[in-house]
């Protein structure tokens, strides 16, 4: 069995930091967790501090780091050393942007795992926001591919910006108009699935149910 999460720190500094000697700091999680694979977005700060915060932790960490200081970034953690890894998914334009890190993990079965952490724009429709967001998925799908056809197990992994399905969205009539919702963006996992053949692992876990969600607003009670 392979244990993986993958979790939005918002700040690795400031995750470390929270809480500092109970059970909710990101050290303690980590312990708690004792996942194979960790996969985390957002980590907001520079590479050396990334590792010197990690270096206890008993994963190998890579990690890519956005060139816009505070901003982004992503890390694989594994437990075991990749064999290979690549930062950026292909397109010039997002190489350093601290968006997508992919790392090859050897199995003990002798296969290997590409394992991806992805963070997606947020977007903002009808904007250049929403343009680069949407020349991303662009991108994702030619990557996505690539690994599909490798012959290694592909896991894609992140905080991606899209609700694909009304299943995953609490108000979804109040969103269909927004960056996040649009039909557009949903229309790429569509092809990710049908045409790919990924899977949405947590929608097959779940059901076809509402939810679980993943994420919530702190503003108007939308998380209570």
């Amino acid at each position: 069995m392979l244990r993986i999460a993958t979790v939005n720190i918002n700040g690795i500094r400031a995750a470390y930091n929270k809480n500092r000697g109970q059970s909710s700091g990101m050290a303690e999680w980590l312990v708690e967790r004792d996942a194979d694979i960790i996969t985390v977005q957002e980590v907001r700060a520079p590479d050396p501090i990334v590792h010197e915060l990690l270096q206890d932790s008993g994963y190998h960490v890579v990690h890519a780091e956005a060139a816009a200081k505070g901003r982004a970034g992503v890390a694989v953690l594994s437990r075991i050393e990749p064999t290979a890894v690549r930062i950026g998914n292909g397109d010039d334009f997002f190489d350093d942007s601290g968006r997508w890190i992919e790392s090859d993990i050897p199995l003990a079965d002798g296969s290997t795992i590409t394992t991806i952490s992805a963070y997606a724009h947020s977007g903002e429709a009808g904007t250049p926001r929403q343009e680069e967001k949407l020349r991303f998925f662009d991108q994702m799908h030619r990557r996505l591919e690539a690994i599909r056809d490798s012959g290694h197990h592909g896991l894609l992994t992140g905080d991606l910006n899209v609700a694909h399905t009304e299943r995953d969205i609490r108000n979804w009539k109040g969103n269909l108009k927004k960056a996040g919702f649009l039909p557009e963006e949903r229309a790429y996992f569509d092809r990710f699935h049908a045409d790919l053949g990924w899977v949405d692992v947590h929608r097959q876990l779940a059901g076809d149910v509402d939810g679980p969600y993943t994420w919530w607003s702190m503003r108007g009670q939308a998380f209570d």
